[in-house]
């Protein structure tokens, strides 16, 4: 009995110990765990690098970074860096380009801009730079301060050999750019899975585990459903559709886009001269990139507008709320686009209830979904005549029934509240930012 006591108690004894000294490391480890997670948590100083931001936007990745800007600073402190004219918001630098390059080629008054950021950048955590333009500056930022440099790949280089007919010399030098900022960040942030696989095919070299998806987003709330026609005249003071002359009974499809390769804008012309004679088009596409493309565009706009009426053109950049009146009257939205990473304006078109009906090509499908929010057309580069007439197919079916219209439109506008957030879009980013750190 006594025997069986005695084992008893120091087996109570020996758990006892076990017990406590489990609870003394266990503590030990909760309380480094809690060191640890403080010092992960702690306010981040973030410079993003950008050529484009408001008022200065003209394309996607200015989007991108204006709604990544507003929502990440709910989160963290953001310094912008960008190029253009001087700007009086807090927090936002403008750099220009060394005087002495004032006659140099454009690729290298932009790298000197570059090296003017990257001197700028001293007490930053984090640096983040969009597109080539900014690309040397965040890749010497991160040198000089020994800070992570995160990419975000709009576009690629490689995939645009059209630039060529734009930059001349000056691509091989953006080229470079890009390459040289790629393979040397911490983190490269691909927004779409699509441009991820793009990214790994024109550089190889990148560790995969190095990409991040990060989806583009949009702020449905500012892009929304909006009055049309007599409603948006007594609602804001204007109808730019009124003023068009665009008739309210007669079915209309828009297309919002720079007058570049990558968007297609002579296929998406060539396929409106086979589209039902009913249907109008308001094309909002301006800022060429070439005096070549701007000659081809206006000769096929002019052609158009001889065989048919209701084409209208709209050359200079208008405000949102004039934009969303065009995209919320419109039956579909055009993206007849044949490189394209993600491509926010067709968010756009759905966050305002807009039936889509673009190319399959890039990160489009991981947007437009066919059948559900649109209608998808393959694009094949040897066969340009087979996708303009497959638009003019794709759009003459759809305006042709009416409630399919609709429920492309509605179910658009619910993708885009749900799937493509800019406040879970900015904090992704941020933990980005937090695995590096």
């Amino acid at each position: 009995m006594d025997r069986t006591f005695d084992v008893l108690f120091t087996s109570s004894k020996l758990v006892r110990f076990c017990l406590a000294r489990w609870l003394r490391e266990e503590s030990f480890s909760l309380a480094r765990a809690a060191c640890a997670l403080q010092a992960t948590l702690k306010s981040m100083r973030i410079a993003m690098l950008t050529k484009e931001y408001p008022p200065e936007i003209y394309g996607g990745a200015g989007v991108h970074v204006t709604e990544l800007v507003r929502y990440m600073r709910e989160l963290e402190h953001v310094d912008v860096h960008c190029m253009g004219a001087p700007r009086d918001e807090q927090d936002v630098y403008v750099h220009g380009v060394d005087p002495e390059l004032a006659d140099a080629n454009a690729s290298i008054q932009t790298l000197s801009t570059g090296l003017r950021m990257a001197n700028a950048v001293g007490g930053n955590d984090v640096i983040h730079s969009h597109t080539w333009y900014t690309g040397l500056g965040g890749h010497v930022g991160s040198l000089l301060n020994g800070v992570p440099h995160v990419v975000t790949a709009h576009s690629l280089e490689p995939h645009r050999p059209w630039k060529r007919e734009q930059l001349g010399g000056g691509y091989e030098v953006s080229s470079w750019s890009e390459k040289n900022a790629m393979e040397h960040a911490d983190a490269v942030i691909a927004v779409s899975a699509k441009m991820k696989d793009a990214i790994l095919d024109a550089y190889p070299a990148l560790d995969p585990g190095k990409i991040h998806v990060v989806l583009n987003g949009i702020d449905s709330e500012l892009w929304q459903p909006r009055p049309t026609f007599a409603a948006s005249k007594e609602d804001t003071g204007r109808s730019v559709l009124q003023e068009l002359g665009v008739d309210e009974s007669r079915p209309m499809v828009c297309f919002v886009g720079r007058i570049t390769r990558q968007k297609g804008v002579p296929h998406l012309l060539k396929a409106i001269a086979q589209m039902d004679p009913e249907i109008q088009v308001v094309l909002c596409a301006g800022a060429p990139d070439t005096p070549e493309i701007e000659k081809e565009v206006t000769d096929l706009v002019h052609q158009l507008q001889q065989e048919r009426d209701g084409v209208y053109w709209i050359k200079e950049m208008l405000p949102k709320e004039n934009l969303q009146e065009i995209l919320t009257a419109a039956d579909a939205f055009l993206c007849p686009s044949i490189y394209e990473p993600l491509g926010i304006v067709n968010l756009e078109a759905m966050a305002c209830g807009t039936a889509v009906i673009a190319s399959d090509v890039g990160g489009i499908p991981e947007v437009v979904v066919e059948g559900q929010t649109g209608e998808l057309v393959h694009y094949d580069p040897t066969d340009a005549e087979g996708f303009e007439r497959g638009l003019a197919e794709a759009t003459n079916a759809l305006l042709a029934d009416s409630e399919k219209v609709q429920a492309y439109g509605q179910a658009g506008r619910e993708r885009a509240v749900d799937t493509f957030s800019w406040a879970t879009i900015a904090q992704q980013t941020v933990d980005v930012y937090r695995s590096l750190l």
